[in-house]
């Protein structure tokens, strides 16, 4: 697992516990998400900003996190057809993921719609399991 995971939680469990300070929308789009994450207090933005860094770079590298939830098992077995971009806001980040399979597609949005579950709910919800959705 490494460091790099034991960060990434970390982050994980930063964001879940200030939770009521983001805000996130999230556009859905042919082919995966168009997300917006933000928060008025610049330490949670720039925590917000690692996270997606970090993310982004485990979909590239194909190096999953979270596992044991058979949603982002899913994800991960799928990384290497995501396409990720990400540009830093005043506030926090802007994220487009897409992939060219209809089925990655899907899963992409289940993710974006988890990750506003564990914003909105904090660790309560990390916790939990989440189906992948029908191909």
């Amino acid at each position: 697992m490494g460091a790099d995971h034991a960060a990434d939680m970390e982050l994980f469990h930063y964001l879940g516990d200030h939770g009521k300070e983001i805000r996130r929308t999230i556009k859905v789009i042919p082919k995966g998400v168009d997300t917006l994450t933000e928060s008025d207090n610049p330490e949670v933005a720039e925590k917000i900003r690692q996270h997606v860094a970090s993310m982004s770079a485990r979909v590239a590298e194909q190096r999953p996190i979270h596992r044991r939830d058979p949603l982002f098992a899913e994800v991960f077995a799928h990384a290497k057809q995501i396409s990720m971009t990400h540009e830093a806001t005043e506030k926090g980040v802007r994220v487009i993921e897409t992939s060219d399979d209809p089925y990655v597609a899907k899963l992409i949005q289940a993710h974006a719609e988890v990750v506003s579950l564990f914003i909105k709910n904090g660790r309560a919800e990390m916790m939990k399991n989440h189906e992948v959705p029908a191909r």
